[in-house]
């Protein structure tokens, strides 16, 4: 059974395309970085890694936020096979880019973290085909500093353009082919980390 039809997922969990080695995660950028980075295998000059940049392991959450590659600068839908070692490290390396009284002493020692941590965690909706909210949440991972710079220079080992086949299943799901759509979705299990791994990022 794909991953996005199951209705009794835990409300945090990581779902992601993966391998023993690598997890995939999603980017959208324009044309001229996004196509650039998928034929080098690498970044271009041009992409700023002096920015945060935020990469998502949930494709459907991708599709919601560029629109399935029709919103202007994120034209370009990459799918990024980065290693779990970096993954899990900017994990560890995260703070929640929001305050919760359960998890922080107060709002203060919240901001003093946020201010040190190469990594910042959101928990959003997961979104169905039509990008209605789902009950349970998507993971989204910003990376700067040090993880910007790792990621860009260690943990990526692979990069694809992946914007035809948003363009193919945004197509079946305009027609109403909803299960056609459903069947061409990446296939995305529980991501296997250990519970002290999220235990800090947990809302």
């Amino acid at each position: 059974m794909n991953a996005h039809t199951v209705d009794s997922e835990p409300l945090y969990r990581i779902r992601a395309r993966h391998t023993d080695t690598t997890v995939t995660v999603y980017q959208a950028y324009r044309p001229e970085i996004g196509r650039a980075a998928a034929r080098a295998g690498r970044f271009p000059t041009a992409w700023k890694r002096d920015r945060m940049t935020w990469v998502k392991p949930s494709f459907l959450w991708m599709m919601y936020r560029c629109g399935w590659g029709t919103k202007e600068n994120q034209e370009t839908v990459l799918a990024l096979d980065i290693t779990r070692e970096g993954f899990e490290w900017a994990l560890r390396h995260a703070c929640l880019s929001h305050y919760v009284p359960a998890l922080h002493p107060d709002q203060a020692a919240w901001k003093q973290e946020l201010a040190r941590s190469p990594a910042r965690v959101q928990w959003d909706p997961e979104r169905d085909l039509h990008h209605n909210p789902l009950p349970h949440r998507s993971l989204q991972l910003g990376l700067a500093g040090q993880a910007a710079a790792r990621y860009a220079d260690e943990w990526i080992v692979g990069i694809r353009d992946v914007t035809p086949l948003a363009g193919q299943i945004h197509a079946l799901v305009r027609a109403g082919e909803t299960e056609r759509a459903g069947a061409l979705l990446p296939e995305e299990p529980p991501y296997p980390v250990a519970d002290e791994v999220l235990a800090h990022l947990r809302a």
